[in-house]
């Protein structure tokens, strides 16, 4: 029988095992503590326009100076006026606006092109604006109807059309203003500026581009609404005479 050769393989002493892992472990974790360490000192305002290190008055007056100096925009949501609730989609310009509104009992289109106002609407809407006249509702019914200004459905409804009057009513923060949280709206980065409790709500205001007013919160339940296709043009087109009903010369004469 020939004899076993004699193991000629040397291990390393267990001691110096033990300070390789050692050795690897501490590798390991300063690679993680750096990595931890590059997270955190990451810039949050990397790539945007920069208004999250501003001052929220600062970002607030940004954001209206950016609505102000843009023609059109695209207003929709829900907002409580007066007692009512209403759900609104108007795309507003300089020149006027076109949309739907919605109240718990009815919905109507309005349409304005300069002074001129025009609301269609089904017949059941007009029987209640003119004391439920069943004659007048029928020829007003789902029609457009060319407002006179000094109607009170003129007054009532024009300023759901008016860019500037609108933004101006509904945007308001009011009380201190902080701005610390981000969000998104429609995928865009945000950064939020909101009014002390109670005193205005939550406005989200873009962090890409233009910093446009985007969504808006307001306090109380109050409503919220979007902002959208800022600059974006709005067809306004004066509707065909065989849909227009001059509520200033007809309505006299059937007897509203």
């Amino acid at each position: 029988m020939s004899a076993i050769p004699p193991d000629t393989t040397r291990r390393p002493p267990a001691r110096t095992r033990r300070s390789g892992r050692a050795a690897l472990v501490a590798a390991v974790c300063a690679a993680l503590t750096a990595t931890v360490a590059g997270c955190a000192a990451e810039d949050p305002d990397a790539g945007t326009n920069g208004i999250g290190k501003l001052p929220a008055q600062q970002i607030e007056a940004k954001a209206r100076a950016a609505a102000a100096g843009t023609d059109t925009v695209r207003l929709s949501g829900k907002v409580v006026s007066q007692g009512a609730t209403y759900t609104l989609d108007m795309r507003l310009a300089k020149n006027g606006a076109r949309g739907e509104l919605t109240t718990k009992a009815t919905s109507f289109q309005l349409l304005r092109i300069d002074d001129a106002l025009y609301l269609k609407a089904d017949a059941s809407f007009w029987a209640g604006e003119k004391s439920g006249s069943a004659a007048t509702a029928a020829k007003l019914g789902n029609k457009y109807v060319k407002v006179p200004a000094a109607d009170p459905v003129y007054q009532r409804f024009s300023g759901f059309t008016d860019k500037d009057t609108l933004l101006a009513g509904l945007l308001g923060l009011h009380g201190e203003l902080t701005a610390k949280n981000r969000g998104t709206v429609g995928g865009v980065r945000t950064v939020q500026v909101a009014a002390g409790s109670g005193s205005g709500g939550t406005l989200d205001v873009s962090l890409e581009g233009t910093p446009y007013p985007l969504r808006f919160q307001r306090a109380g339940g109050a409503g919220e609404l979007t902002l959208a296709d800022w600059g974006k043009s709005v067809d306004l087109k004066t509707p065909d005479q065989s849909q227009v009903v001059d509520y200033g010369k007809r309505i006299s004469q059937t007897g509203g």
